[in-house]
């Protein structure tokens, strides 16, 4: 088993990175991939997996559209909770704060780094809205596609978020359920940590 390297680190993100990295090199799909939890204000949760593009020290950035039921969410209650999850290193992190949009210069240098038919179905998609059937679906790509044979426009929908980390937990598997926990807590911008049970 891989030594817990969470009991010395003293930068939550700066450890993030090495695990993202370590993940990176053995998870066969998309280790970004993680759960985003998002609440409607009077508290109901929902939650979704969606691939973080981004971590600097403004936290966790992801992209979407903001008339889906996430983005709706975020707009109405901007806090929400992030859990990655890497099988094959079993271990998670989890992640929890406030959540902010992204500048409209941000969301279009993203949305002009994708490739050009994720950049359609973007356009195409009426996220977590009634879809009559595929077919709706592929004929309004189409006509998208012909639509605009050059550069793409980034819908004004289409937008960035980032969470700002206020607690990260790491979680390393352990021998008969005895697993490792340190929970980081960022207060007046300094991070202190605590070992948990499992």
């Amino acid at each position: 088993m891989k030594p817990f390297d969470a009991e010395d680190a003293e930068d939550p993100l700066d450890l993030f990175h090495i695990w993202m990295t370590e993940a990176a090199g053995t998870e066969p799909n998309d280790p970004e991939a993680v759960a985003l939890a998002t609440s409607t204000p009077d508290g109901h949760p929902s939650v979704r997996m969606v691939l973080m593009k981004r971590l600097d020290q403004r936290g966790f950035s992801f992209y979407t559209n903001a008339e889906s039921q996430k983005g709706t969410e975020l707009l109405a209650n901007p806090h929400a909770a992030m859990c990655f999850h890497w099988k094959t290193q079993r271990r998670q992190v989890r992640v929890v704060g406030p959540v902010t949009e992204l500048s409209p210069g941000d969301a279009d240098q993203y949305f002009h780094s994708r490739g050009r038919l994720s950049q359609i179905g973007a356009l195409a998609s009426q996220q977590s809205r009634p879809l009559a059937s595929r077919a709706e679906l592929e004929a309004r790509t189409a006509a998208l596609v012909e639509q605009y044979p050059g550069e793409v426009p980034r819908p004004p929908y289409w937008r960035g978020f980032v969470l700002a980390p206020q607690r990260i937990e790491f979680w390393q598997d352990g021998p008969s359920r005895l697993h490792d926990r340190i929970v980081f807590t960022r207060t007046d911008g300094h991070w202190t940590k605590i070992r948990l049970y499992p």
